[in-house]
């Protein structure tokens, strides 16, 4: 507590009326210590990560477990002698990416909308690079929990980041692409790979760092992968070599694991959010809420008459109007409070500067709840791995992608420290992907191509 009112202290040149001044800022500081978890918190939610993961893997416990452990059917990587033009596809929370790669040279949505829009970007695509009369291998990113079959076909389980399109989930992804790619009929495409959006990223920085065995992703949502051996893939069959298993992990806490973690405030993003009571682990960290969460908080300091003199515009009153661009923005100001005042003044309110410094802390104290919980994710699957290898020291590079772990100006530093401070025997390197869902799909395609052509001169 004291070292939050020294902080403050030298951020406000603290009035006359010092006393009331502190009174309101301990108050602050009270409501918002509850998303101070500590070291132990943290070591728990890592074990309980752990315990998911294993369930999640075995057979007996797969359907109940909370995080799904989904096999990939990714086994190889690339080396760096594959080459060859492939088309990328790149479909996530946010955006969706055509992509030409060339490897080692210089209203209610309904799935079929869908993918016949995807299709026609597609089309649009190979028009404007004059390559429709080629026969591409296509790696496709989809960025959604899938129960895949074989590389190239996966049974969408959900959707997830509030994304909907009625009639995909329980269908053949891959299948459902293929069939508008066929009523087009304008151009050929052999899709080769589907892959999810944190395999493509740890197999595109796995391109330029060997030792990349873990891939995630944090932005509109939240995810990892990991390279795991085959024996203790129960759903796949063989004991040999590793495979990458993409965790789903956001859905972790869906069973009841995070509840004594989750505040107020997380329990309106879920009830409001499209899958109440789903991606509970997700909504703790993502992009998708974590300006909501902010936003929550303020109201709750309003309503305490701590902030903004008790008083809330029609505008921060309404649902996903405090983005969460706004939360890097407003912990990368400079010191002078401009860039909050314009935020904050865009949302109808007036600030003063003690509202300034209390809406940088509510921001500081979200943003690294999320980093930290985060953080604590990727030290159970870390030790998981460390464990499985039987290794006094695991050394391992993970790759990281999203909006969140690139752009939010602290994330990444309060991530690092949470993940080694939980991984104490294990010497990590975090590599950020540039461009990793789509070229880590076509790098895939190119290695499926290359064991296909292998298999064939045999």
């Amino acid at each position: 507590m004291p070292c939050v009112i020294s902080h403050l202290d030298q951020m406000v040149k603290m009035p006359s009326n010092y006393s009331s001044v502190l009174d309101r800022l301990l108050m602050v500081e009270q409501i918002l210590s509850e998303f101070r978890l500590n070291k132990e918190d943290l070591k728990e939610i890592k074990n309980r990560m752990q315990c998911e993961m294993n369930r999640g893997l075995r057979v007996e416990t797969h359907e109940e477990a909370s995080v799904k452990m989904l096999p990939t059917y990714v086994c190889s990587t690339p080396e760096g002698s594959e080459v060859g033009d492939f088309l990328a596809l790149d479909l996530g929370g946010t955006n969706f990416r055509v992509m030409l790669v060339k490897v080692g040279e210089d209203e209610d949505c309904t799935a079929e909308m869908l993918f016949d829009y995807i299709a026609e970007c597609m089309s649009d695509f190979l028009d404007k690079h004059h390559i429709k009369h080629k026969k591409l291998p296509l790696g496709f990113t989809f960025s959604f929990p899938v129960r895949h079959e074989d590389l190239d076909k996966g049974i969408l389980l959900n959707w997830t980041k509030g994304f909907k399109a009625s009639g995909a989930e329980g269908n053949n992804v891959v299948g459902l692409l293929r069939d508008a790619i066929k009523r087009r009929g304008d151009f050929e495409m052999d899709v080769v790979a589907m892959v999810n959006d944190t395999v493509a990223t740890m197999i595109s920085c796995y391109y330029e760092d060997r030792s990349c065995e873990v891939g995630m992703i944090v932005g509109t949502g939240c995810n990892a992968c990991y390279m795991e051996e085959m024996r203790t893939v129960e759903l796949v069959e063989g004991e040999e070599g590793r495979m990458c298993v993409n965790t789903e992990w956001g859905a972790f806490g869906d069973n009841g694991e995070l509840e004594e973690f989750r505040l107020e405030y997380d329990r309106v993003v879920d009830e409001s959010s499209i899958n109440p009571g789903q991606q509970l682990y997700e909504k703790l960290i993502s992009g998708k809420y974590m300006g909501e969460l902010v936003r929550l908080v303020l109201i709750k300091l309003v309503n305490e008459d701590l902030l903004f003199n008790g008083e809330a515009s029609e505008l921060l009153k309404t649902r996903g109007s405090f983005e969460t661009r706004y939360v890097s923005q407003v912990e990368s100001d400079s010191g002078d409070r401009k860039q909050i005042y314009n935020i904050l003044s865009s949302l109808g309110v007036l600030p003063s500067e003690l509202d300034c410094d209390i809406v940088r802390l509510v921001c500081e104290t979200v943003s690294t709840r999320s980093a930290h919980v985060c953080g604590a994710g990727l030290a159970g699957v870390i030790n998981l791995m460390q464990e499985r290898r039987n290794q006094d020291c695991l050394k391992i590079t993970v790759g990281v992608d999203g909006s969140v772990y690139k752009l939010h100006p602290f994330f990444r530093d309060r991530f690092h420290k949470m993940v080694r401070d939980l991984t104490p025997h294990c010497e990590i390197t975090f590599l950020q992907s540039e461009e990793g869902s789509g070229r880590g799909a076509a790098l895939i395609s190119a290695v499926a191509c290359k064991m296909a052509a292998c298999i064939r001169t045999q």
